[in-house]
């Protein structure tokens, strides 16, 4: 189907990226947390096309392995981030920062990568103040 959409999206200049959301797709949902990129890696490239990539979830996939490990794997797939945090000891989403993703890592490997896309906070807004908040937790994350 994707392939079906790949013209359209080539018109339109619009990219199509295929989420890390927690729909057992390209990982096992109860499986190890040392899981590889290897599944999503093949259904990406098998697009065989510029206009699909990845649009990697780092919370979401704290749960499945380490983040800095898929971003590496994903490498140039990766077009657009979602930024949360998620605590794989209690099994919970935490504040950006205070989990237990290694945001040390995760920059490194988004350097390495020479990332410079977009990165959308998925967490909860609110007022000013909230959204003042996770600018910071954001800034500090990311560098």
């Amino acid at each position: 189907q994707i392939r079906k959409a790949l013209p359209l999206a080539a018109k339109l200049g619009v990219r199509i990226l295929i989420e890390n959301v927690w729909n057992q797709f390209c990982y096992q949902h109860d499986g190890p947390g040392d899981q590889t990129a290897d599944q999503l890696i093949a259904f990406i490239d098998q697009a065989n096309s510029p206009w699909v990539g990845s649009y990697f979830d780092i919370g979401n996939h704290r749960k499945y392995a380490t983040p800095s490990q898929w971003i590496r794997q994903l490498g140039r797939r990766i077009v657009k981030l979602d930024v949360k945090d998620f605590n794989h000891q209690t099994n919970t989403w935490a504040e950006i920062g205070e989990g237990t993703v290694d945001w040390d890592n995760v920059r490194a490997e988004l350097a390495k990568i020479h990332y410079c896309g977009w990165a959308t906070a998925e967490v909860g807004g609110g007022d000013r103040k909230r959204l003042k908040t996770i600018k910071e937790q954001m800034d500090r994350v990311l560098g």
